[in-house]
């Protein structure tokens, strides 16, 4: 199996500028030894105005039975004639994508250290594939080249040229020109695209697989109009890795929206804490005084009365009145909006009344967590048909959030940078649109309270605000009018007479339009 990659150039800029990027000399035919045989890298022409590299591999059949663990192309123990009798050292298939990273790997990453300038030039670029297997046929192969910038050329290939009538094959030739790629682009675009149109990889596919890909995917995966399929061809179809994958790719996509970094995205659980189960951490759940994780206590006063009586946490009072308001609202179909760790898709869960539960959170850490929380890979059918986690930002609309009898945000909005709150607003309130819509958010005036907490400081490290009772009333006010709600408003802990209660809650409830037009003639 075989490519070639040719250019065109000038005096000024000579085609043999190839052979820097590539780090092949032209006037030498080198090889390299491969997991699966032999790769081979010439030049069958090199002048200044225009410039061939060829990579040819020669499949070792014997070396890749043995690598394979005796399976043959389809997978088949006992396939034992096909397990050397097949495609694989004529047609580019995964084998070939694989001998590109070795043979082209500081190409691949854009790195010339005798010629440093040359990486970002975009240049005229050929590249032909005699003999591409092409799982999906022609048009697959224009949907995942044409996006990137590409003129695709797939001819059919005949399944024997002197009997028409039998048809064409599934491998088709390829030829892929542009004037607007770097060759770095062009070769990470062929070492992923390759084994998708293969659709048949060669060797076990491991969580490493996903890291591959998405290095060689930066940069356009992320925004590409095939990215599932992409993603779950090259990783097999294993549905586990795909799914990593696809997270990954959305904070990325996420982060390039925002022009920030990923890390400023999924930070929502410290990273150390990504291995545990129990942490109260992240938007949801709050690590400050007052909570399950916190030094304070919930008297008010931040000593315990009863040494044998300790208060209930926060945490646990937050999620009961929030189950009440849900109880009292019907809600049989709910959305946890930020997540977190679970805790409360945890808790609705273990209510039958609840019979759709999807908890939606930016960070893929935080889902991690609640996943493992939750015991998803060993949940029973039934109750596993009530429950999703699901990636996704709160400041963007996702039409999957429609029709949900009702959204939880539980200590979400303070984690917002307040010129976003109006994104949030809509996506929740004008987008979604729930029955129900259940909002808890600190009290500040609270924490003086908090004997542990230093004054001036909020309670968590990540919380862009915390509102005092009559902001958190204005703010939900607005919301409500806005959007076509009503609201009312309740205290979440033990009040104090002075400063009010840690928490603080506001109930939506959507009103009808003769509803709505009979409160505003009053």
């Amino acid at each position: 199996m075989f490519l070639t990659i040719t250019t065109t150039g000038t005096p000024e800029r000579p085609a043999t500028d190839l052979g820097f990027l590539l780090h092949k000399h032209p006037d030498k035919a080198q090889a390299f030894s491969t997991s699966h045989g032999r790769a081979h890298v010439l030049y069958p022409e090199a002048a200044t105005d225009r410039c061939t590299a060829a990579l040819l591999l020669e499949v070792d059949a014997v070396a890749l039975v043995r690598r394979g663990k005796g399976k043959g192309r389809a997978g088949a123990p006992d396939a034992t004639l096909a397990q050397y009798v097949n495609d694989r050292p004529y047609a580019a298939s995964s084998l070939l994508a694989v001998a590109l990273g070795n043979v082209f790997s500081s190409a691949m990453r854009g790195v010339c250290a005798a010629r440093p300038e040359l990486p970002s030039r975009v240049r005229p670029l050929r590249i032909e594939v005699p003999a591409l297997p092409a799982r999906g046929g022609p048009a697959l192969v224009h949907r995942l080249f044409e996006p990137l910038g590409w003129r695709v050329t797939a001819e059919p290939i005949a399944l024997d040229g002197e009997f028409p009538e039998w048809g064409d094959s599934r491998y088709v030739r390829l030829v892929l020109e542009s004037e607007s790629v770097t060759l770095a682009q062009a070769l990470r675009h062929l070492y992923v695209l390759l084994p998708v149109l293969d659709d048949a990889k060669h060797y076990w596919v491991s969580s490493d697989e996903v890291d591959k890909l998405l290095r060689a995917g930066e940069g356009w995966l992320p925004e590409h109009p095939e990215q599932k399929l992409i993603t779950s061809r090259y990783l097999s179809r294993r549905w586990s890795l795909t799914r990593q994958a696809l997270e990954r790719l959305e904070l990325v996509r996420l982060a390039e929206a925002d022009d920030s970094e990923v890390e400023e995205i999924d930070n929502a659980v410290p990273a150390e804490t990504e291995t545990g189960t129990d942490a109260e951490t992240g938007p949801g759940t709050e690590t400050g005084p007052g909570t399950e994780t916190g030094t304070g206590t919930e008297t008010g006063t931040g000593t315990e009365t009863e040494a044998d009586e300790k208060p209930t946490p926060l945490a646990v009072q937050r999620r009961d009145a929030i189950l009440a308001a849900l109880q009292e609202a019907g809600a049989a179909r709910v959305l946890d909006l930020g997540c977190g760790q679970g805790q409360l898709v945890q808790a609705l869960l273990k209510d039958v009344r609840f019979t759709e539960i999807v908890g939606v959170d930016v960070s893929v850490r935080a889902l991690a967590i609640a996943s493992r929380r939750l015991r998803l890979d060993r949940m029973g059918e039934r109750q596993a048909a009530r429950v999703e986690l699901r990636q996704g930002s709160l400041v963007y609309t996702d039409k999957r959030l429609k029709g949900y009898d009702a959204a939880v945000l539980s200590e979400v909005v303070e984690h917002v940078d307040l010129p976003r709150l109006p994104a949030l607003e809509y996506a929740v309130f004008g987008a979604a649109h729930p029955r129900t819509v259940v909002v808890t958010t600190p009290n500040v005036e609270y924490n003086v309270r908090w004997e542990s907490l230093p004054a001036g400081h909020v309670r968590h490290g990540d919380h862009r605000f915390e509102w005092t009772r009559e902001e958190f009333r204005a703010w939900a006010g607005a919301v409500a009018e806005r959007h076509g709600y009503g609201v009312r408003f309740e205290a979440v802990g033990l009040e104090d007479p002075e400063v009010g209660a840690p928490t603080q809650m506001a109930v939506f409830t959507a009103v009808t339009t003769t509803t709505a037009k009979e409160a505003k003639a009053a």
